[in-house]
């Protein structure tokens, strides 16, 4: 009995969680198709794409619920900004309820794809692979406290073989006003777009493929919010008490010298070098968080420095940040880098569980592939992508909503919706009949 109460009542939470969710849809004929849409991503299934995911909705009549789904995801035309503008609205007084928003995570993810006529996929990085190979990959940007976290913004990466080819991208439905963007630009506009739309601010973690652009830390910083992001152990830096050289001294003829300078006797260091010559008693053991099995433990040090990336090119030196290292004892030399805004009286513990947040986005990405099918869709084009993504958050962030209300020391056993039956008959496309 208590069982079955408890999915009746997240059932009627979560009919009345899509109604509001539906009015951004523009037209109420799609909410159906919505709420149908949002539970064959919730319910349990090896495959979340949407012949399979009609088939579990609606047995009985599988053609007509695989065409209605499939209009909602590829053809019908709402606004995916919207949706999850609504998404956050629904989904962050529950997770605020745990704390105020600490972090806004930028990352990336990569879906394997085979042939050449998906939008987006091209021979690139995945993660997923941890290789080169062809794929899509998107660019998303999540907020988080210590409980939960919620991807707010979400883009497909696509490459300039992409951009440069007007009649692929028309034939994939790319919208005539995507031009070719690197990640971190993706990744700064999704920021720009947060912050200009009130969002609670946090501090910005990336991992190095956006940290090591100055570009990038620049654009965080314009829009007056702090940073800790990783960076390679190449990154050159200025080290404590030390700094570029001031202009050469005006001749007296031409214009006088305006920018700051390095030599052969005086130029910055790599990351990797500074970390090398610290002193024993600058690394400290730190605990971080609690591991699956045991606590997270590692050496770090962090000094203060000043980026010296194209630095000869500016009139002033960079301003001080931390320059945080990560070395475990087991290790010949430091694993991970980052440099980080936060202020000057910062605690070397603080810095660590600042930077060691961004682990959250590593369990949605987790949950939204293994659990609702991020990288199921079978599409071609732009909008079905987006679509698809869209409402795979949507459905995320229920489960984010749902969760928050349970005490961290209880355990959910109630299923969040019932599963229905599928017919005997029921065979998913592609396999054979039995003999």
């Amino acid at each position: 009995m208590g069982l079955e109460t408890g999915r009746r009542g997240s059932e009627s939470r979560f009919v009345a969680y899509v109604e509001t969710l539906s009015v951004t849809l523009g037209h109420a004929d799609r909410a159906g198709p919505f709420q149908s849409y949002c539970t064959g991503l919730l319910l349990p299934g090896q495959r979340k794409s949407v012949e399979p995911m009609a088939a579990r909705m609606e047995p009985g009549r599988v053609q007509a619920a695989h065409q209605s789904l499939h209009h909602l995801v590829a053809k019908a035309d709402w606004s995916d900004a919207a949706m999850l503008a609504a998404v956050r609205k629904q989904v962050m007084p529950a997770i605020e309820r745990h704390g105020a928003i600490r972090a806004w995570i930028v990352d990336d993810t990569g879906f394997p794809k085979k042939g050449s006529h998906s939008v987006g996929v091209a021979r690139q990085y995945c993660g997923q692979l941890g290789k080169q190979d062809n794929c899509q990959v998107a660019v998303s940007l999540s907020v988080a406290n210590d409980h939960a976290s919620l991807p707010i913004a979400y883009r497909l990466y696509l490459p300039q073989a992409w951009t440069d080819d007007p009649a692929r991208c028309a034939t994939a439905g790319v919208p005539d006003d995507v031009t070719f963007e690197t990640k971190p630009q993706i990744a700064l506009a999704q920021i720009r777009a947060a912050r200009d739309a009130g969002v609670p601010r946090g501090i910005v973690l990336a991992d190095a493929a956006y940290g090591v652009d100055t570009g990038f830390r620049d654009g965080i910083t314009e829009l007056s919010l702090p940073y800790a992001v990783g960076i390679h152990s190449t990154t050159t830096l200025w080290p404590p008490d030390t700094m570029p050289l001031p202009p050469k001294r005006w001749s007296g003829r031409g214009r006088p010298p305006s920018l700051i300078r390095r030599d052969l006797a005086h130029k910055p260091v790599s990351a990797k070098k500074l970390a090398m010559e610290l002193p024993n008693r600058a690394w400290r053991r730190i605990t971080w968080r609690e591991g699956t099995n045991a606590a997270l433990t590692s050496r770090f040090a962090a000094v203060r420095v000043r980026p010296a990336h194209r630095d000869y090119n500016r009139a002033n030196p960079r301003p001080e940040e931390w320059c945080l290292i990560e070395w475990p004892k087991s290790e010949p030399e430091p694993t991970k880098y980052w440099l980080a805004t936060l202020p000057a009286d910062t605690k070397l513990a603080a810095l660590v569980d600042t930077a060691k947040l961004r682990w959250r986005i590593e369990r949605d990405y987790q949950e939204l592939k293994q659990e609702l099918g991020l990288g199921h869709y079978e599409g071609r084009g732009w909008r079905g992508f987006h679509h698809h993504a869209t409402l795979c958050i949507a459905a995320y962030g229920f489960l984010v909503s749902e969760r928050s209300a349970i005490p961290p020391s209880a355990a959910r056993k109630t299923p969040i919706l019932k599963v229905p039956r599928l017919p005997r008959s029921y065979r998913p496309r592609g396999t054979p009949d039995p003999a």
